[in-house]
């Protein structure tokens, strides 16, 4: 009796147990995002410790990164606590990007319109959900190919995704050969190539010599659901610069290839908020297959297409509606074409499978209208230029009078435009003088980086630079002879000297509080960046960390974002005052980063870093 008694004391033990079991793996499933990041954490200190590259107390890491000030120039001890080494991210967040994370909005439970596109916009996590650890590379990472061979191939280990160049094989995006991805330079409606695509729309509007660039008038490009960039990419060699925008979508990496590949893009979409561009950035805006629904809502993402586009600028849509005969794309084209007509676009010209719309030059067709045509005129008091965070409108944005008697943007060719004042130097009360200034200064700056950074690097070793405060993009523009681009970073709560950048020919994005990071619990205003992780070989940092100080913000977060998007072997220049450059300092271990020299100049002080080469254990295992 006992021994039976035994055994059903024990069956019932291990039936408790199971029961237990199931409901701990319950709690893991259903609430596996309360413990995302600290297993995040937890499983990288193991994997660098592996390494030998932490120390003994990384468990604490996290409460000294809140407990740790980011004022600059206190005294060492005065509440002044550094991390010997910062928590390495999982595996699996090697490609995390914090405010596009998908994960994150399943677990926060969004209720979003996906219809609108709400789930591929920003939707950035809170305080307790951030990942203060630093992201790794996948395995077998390799340094990126150089430019401009990295136009046509770039390492399969560093974007290990193959599911493009098998879903897009008959359109040649991309093809796997060996150890690397090669792209020929197709698309999905120029399967032949990007570069006979692009001569064929300037011969369509009988540019000479069939150069895209019609003799330097047409300089900035939008083209949007980019796939892999290859127009953009093609462009280059025409003088034309392509912000190449594609959201997070089923082909969740065609960004980071594009950036891999060292091309200009943006992870962004067409949904409920205005693109981050001023108002009348972009000479032209393409669109080749893009799968958007130009009808939705009373025309409003066509509608920000035109807020987005200069006087005179033109819409190439290489589209089935354009040119198939079944009903529904005739409906669509007949509905298309009625809503243009109405927004005062003209057909350029209408060849095969292409249409090009034109913007009109003044206000004189708008008020010829008939009183009650939809879309209306925008309101007097909305500001075309806001672009952080606006909910996009159905209306027409008109011209200022000075811009209708101007009949066009009144701007230089490329490449004067770079030096000359732009026109809407005036919306800010700038002088031409002060600008040229400005221009000089940073032509002198650029130039002693260049010695500083000289023992280091080679014609080839930068490609993607990131002015992360770009005033007015002299920092970019003296950087013109050199084989680069330059995304130049706005802040959102100050001047919105954007569009001058964008009339000077270059491009950039407005961001929210620079680069940084969501800050400490006391104040949340700095968000992170919409690009993939390393995908800059270059952030140059003009007084960002000193304005970050007077916003609350958290430097280390600051500091945490910066390492994310920079490539490994990347270089960091920070420009500010010696305080900042103490602080800095004092993280460079923990971040893996190395100092490479620091000059004084006048009151501020220029430090040069470079970020190691690292893996975790995992992924050494994993290329073994």
């Amino acid at each position: 009796m006992r021994g039976r008694a035994d055994g059903s004391q024990r069956k019932r033990l291990i039936t408790s147990l199971c029961a237990v079991a199931l409901f701990l793996v319950f709690l893991y499933v259903y609430h596996g995002s309360i413990f995302g990041s600290q297993k995040a954490l937890e499983y990288g200190s193991k994997s660098l410790r592996k390494l030998g590259l932490t120390g003994d107390e990384d468990s604490d890491v996290g409460s000294k990164l809140d407990e740790s000030s980011s004022k600059f120039g206190q005294e060492d001890g005065e509440d002044d606590v550094v991390p010997k080494s910062f928590p390495v991210c999982d595996d699996r967040h090697s490609e995390l990007i914090p405010c596009l994370d998908r994960n994150l909005i399943y677990q926060m439970r969004l209720k979003l319109d996906l219809s609108l596109m709400e789930h591929y916009e920003r939707h950035c996590p809170l305080p307790e959900r951030r990942y203060n650890c630093l992201i790794p590379p996948p395995a077998g990472y390799k340094v990126p190919i150089k430019w401009p061979k990295s136009r046509d191939e770039v390492w399969k280990a560093n974007i290990p995704h193959t599911h493009l160049a098998h879903e897009k094989s008959d359109q040649n995006w991309m093809v796997v050969k060996g150890e690397k991805i090669v792209f020929p330079g197709g698309g999905t409606h120029f399967h032949y190539g990007a570069d006979k695509y692009i001569a064929s729309l300037a011969n369509m509007l009988n540019f000479s010599n069939n150069n895209l660039n019609n003799e330097g008038r047409l300089r900035t490009v939008l083209d949007v659901g980019c796939g892999v960039a290859s127009f953009g990419a093609y462009l280059l060699s025409s003088d034309i610069l392509a912000m190449s925008l594609a959201p997070n979508d089923v082909h969740q990496n065609q960004i980071q290839f594009a950036l891999e590949r060292g091309i200009p893009a943006y992870l962004g979409v067409l949904g409920t908020k205005r693109l981050p561009y001023p108002s009348r950035s972009f000479e032209l805006a393409h669109c080749s297959r893009c799968r958007i629904d130009w009808l939705q809502r009373d025309g409003i993402l066509l509608l920000e297409l035109d807020r987005l586009l200069r006087p005179g600028g033109y819409f190439a849509y290489s589209s089935p509606e354009a040119y198939a005969q079944d009903e529904e794309d005739r409906r669509i084209w007949r509905e298309m074409s009625a809503l243009v007509e109405r927004m005062c676009w003209r057909i350029a010209v209408k060849r095969n499978q292409t249409v090009i719309w034109q913007k009109p030059l003044t206000n004189d067709c708008y008020m010829e209208r008939a009183p009650g045509t939809q879309p209306p005129l925008c309101r007097s008091d909305d500001d075309p230029d806001a672009a952080w965070g606006v909910p996009m409108e159905a209306c027409i944005t008109p011209y200022t009078d000075h811009d209708h008697k101007s009949r066009g943007s009144g701007l230089a060719p490329w490449p004067a435009r770079l030096t000359a004042a732009p026109p809407r130097l005036a919306d800010f009360g700038y002088s031409k003088d002060r600008f040229e200034k400005d221009t000089k200064v940073w032509q002198h700056r650029v130039e002693s980086y260049w010695n500083l950074l000289s023992p280091k690097i080679a014609s080839d070793t930068l490609r993607n630079v990131m002015d992360m405060k770009a005033d007015f993009g002299s920092f970019a523009a003296a950087l013109k002879s050199k084989d680069v681009w330059v995304m130049n970073v706005v802040p959102e709560d100050g001047p919105n000297t954007l569009k001058l950048i964008y009339d000077r020919g270059l491009m950039g994005s407005i961001h929210n509080c620079t680069v940084a990071y969501l800050v400490s619990k006391s104040a949340e205003l700095c968000e992170a960046y919409s690009t993939y992780p390393r995908t800059y070989d270059l952030l140059h940092a003009w007084t960002v960390f000193s304005d970050i100080e007077k916003k609350g913000c958290s430097a280390e977060d600051l500091l945490i974002e910066m390492d994310r998007i920079l490539r490994p072997t990347g270089f960091v220049l920070i420009r500010d005052k010696p305080s900042v450059i103490e602080f800095v300092k004092k993280y460079l271990t923990a971040l893996h980063w190395e100092a490479v020299s620091t000059e004084e100049d006048g009151n501020e002080l220029v430090f040069v870093i470079q970020k190691k080469i690292w893996l975790t254990s995992e992924s050494l295992r994993d290329t073994e």
